[in-house]
């Protein structure tokens, strides 16, 4: 989840297992993030990140939305949005989308997290080759894969032709697929419209409410 990466400064209780996080800070940073489009959009924002709450969020379910809500808004929905035009209109070369899942070795941080920002960088330069005293056997796998697919998306411009790989990785088309990249892959780790429904709020419905300012 890249937005960790700001959220724990924003709200440090995000990090504190037993500090639970007040309902007040979602409204909060979603305030703050749609100042430009007033309250109406502030309030369908909140109503879209919490439609699965129920009427009592656990503590990690609101850690999480916070999360989320950074995670979607600074890095996931410009990428997604430039991925689909890239798609849409690129002549020849081909788009594809990933997500990194493999858990944050960093400790301290919570277990429903998954990965943090640039989390993906060691295993695409070969940390747990170089130093594997440091890394189990399952980060030599995950190593493995991504080094596979870069260097052979590098040498042919398809991440499945080269190194061999442990699933096929699709283009991204029409049907939005993308790998999810992790050390237990196999053909459930192709899937489709990654966090779509908050990609389209934030890259339609968000959009389409007048600004205040």
């Amino acid at each position: 989840m890249d937005g960790h990466i700001f959220t724990g400064f924003d709200i440090p209780s995000v990090n504190q297992p037993l500090q639970p996080t007040p309902v007040e800070d979602v409204k909060d940073l979603l305030t703050a993030l749609t100042s430009d489009k007033g309250l109406d959009a502030s309030a369908a924002a909140y109503d879209q990140y919490t439609a699965n709450w129920g009427s009592k969020p656990s503590k990690d379910d609101i850690k999480k939305t916070i999360v989320n809500i950074e995670t979607d808004y600074t890095f996931l929905v410009p990428t997604q949005t430039a991925l689909y035009l890239h798609a849409k209109h690129a002549k020849t070369g081909r788009t594809y989308s990933y997500l990194f899942s493999e858990p944050s070795r960093m400790p301290g941080y919570p277990l429903w997290m998954g990965a943090d920002h640039a989390d993906d960088l060691q295993y695409v330069f070969g940390k747990p080759f170089a130093t594997p005293l440091a890394y189990l056997p399952k980060h030599r796998k995950v190593s493995k894969y991504m080094i596979a697919y870069w260097t052979n998306f590098a040498k042919t411009g398809d991440p499945n032709k080269g190194e061999s790989v442990p699933v096929a990785w699709p283009k991204l088309t029409d049907g939005h697929q993308f790998l999810e990249i992790n050390h237990d892959m196999g053909r459930n780790s192709v899937k489709q419209k990654m966090r779509a429904r908050y990609v389209h709020f934030w890259s339609t419905t968000y959009i389409s409410f007048p600004n205040v300012n």
